[in-house]
């Protein structure tokens, strides 16, 4: 697979931190670029303002703004790998709408790293669902990275381990050998769906998080939940045929450990807003961010319904979110509940 050239999918906090870490890898690594300030930012001041100010990024980063401008800068070059930087819900739309260009992409064998955390609300489907039902062929190349990792402090080259799930050993190894840095690491994983579920769930924890905290509680309520939401999302493990045990890992409990905890989360952020009594609209409208938990807890809602998964924690945070329920009343109502055998 060439080193070449990569191309980033997304200019976001997230997928510009990624892009930084390929540079370490790659002569050159192209960012598509929806967003002009974004782009005029990244073309002329050498950092991406909107979402990581401060933060230079390497030589070897361009941006795209249009297909065109991408093809020129690619010019002949080999492309190796390709990272999506978009939320769940937006995979179908811009991969339908450019499906033909990925599509011998793909031909040529160049693999994909999604990085896409949430679950779809209205067919209830993973990221991994998504890329293929339209790219059925090439389901080998797909992989799925997902850990303990804030792209603020991945800029900082803090030390970072996450997971890359996928189907191919030998895909697996090669993409790897990409993302790897003296900084950041990455561990297969083939449990394609255990990695996604946790990346997707850990985020509406988060905003539990958050809420707790917004309203006073300290460490024993944040392990608590922490604790007991792992259990639940053992529970949905079950409905996706996701591996226990990669709950237990970098892509579950780690990543929920972060996010729950670290002051970096836009989860959290998002909870400790909803604790002081704003709406969930007037918090999304108010920035440019974009707070998966939110609208993963409608999905995950709506898989507690079909499938009578027994989610308390997801449940009460949906009432809250979605039914303006009192976030301090919900706690107290779960306090109430019959105490049942830890492991039940």
């Amino acid at each position: 697979m060439s080193n070449d050239t990569a191309l980033v999918v997304g200019a976001g906090a997230f997928g510009t931190s990624i892009a930084s870490i390929l540079a370490n890898n790659f002569k050159k690594v192209i960012l598509k670029v929806r967003s002009k300030d974004v782009y005029m930012h990244i073309k002329n001041d050498g950092e991406n303002t909107v979402y990581l100010p401060g933060i230079k990024l390497a030589k070897n980063i361009d941006a795209a703004l249009t297909w065109e401008e991408l093809d020129e800068q690619m010019d002949g070059r080999e492309l190796g790998l390709i990272v999506s930087g978009l939320p769940t819900a937006g995979i179908a739309a811009f991969f339908t709408e450019n499906h033909d260009r990925f599509q011998k992409y793909f031909d040529k064998g160049v693999p994909l790293v999604s990085l896409s955390k949430g679950i779809d609300p209205e067919t209830l489907e993973l990221a991994d669902d998504r890329f293929f039902d339209m790219f059925p062929n090439h389901r080998e190349i797909f992989t799925f990275l997902s850990g303990p990792s804030f792209a603020k402090e991945i800029m900082q080259e803090q030390i970072t381990l996450c997971t890359l799930a996928g189907r191919s050993r030998r895909v697996l190894t090669s993409v790897s050998k990409m993302l790897e840095c003296p900084y950041f690491k990455v561990l297969p994983s083939y449990d394609v769906k255990g990695v996604l579920l946790g990346g997707a769930l850990k985020n509406i924890l988060a905003i539990a998080g958050g809420i707790i905290e917004g309203l006073g509680y300290n460490h024993n309520t944040r392990a608590a939940m922490i604790t007991r939401g792992i259990a639940e999302m053992l529970r949905f493990g079950l409905v996706y045929n996701a591996r226990p045990e990669t709950f237990y890992g970098l892509s579950g409990m780690g990543d929920l450990i972060l996010t729950t905890t670290g002051d970096l989360s836009r989860n959290k952020t998002f909870g400790l807003e909803i604790a002081k009594g704003r709406s969930p609209e007037e918090i999304i409208s108010s920035q440019r961010t974009v707070v998966e938990g939110y609208k993963t807890a409608m999905a995950v809602h709506r898989v507690i319904e079909k499938y009578d998964v027994r989610a308390r924690i997801f449940d009460g945070l949906y009432s809250v979110l979605y039914e303006g329920a009192n976030p301090k009343k919900v706690i107290e109502k779960m306090m109430q509940v019959p105490s049942k055998f830890e492991l039940e």
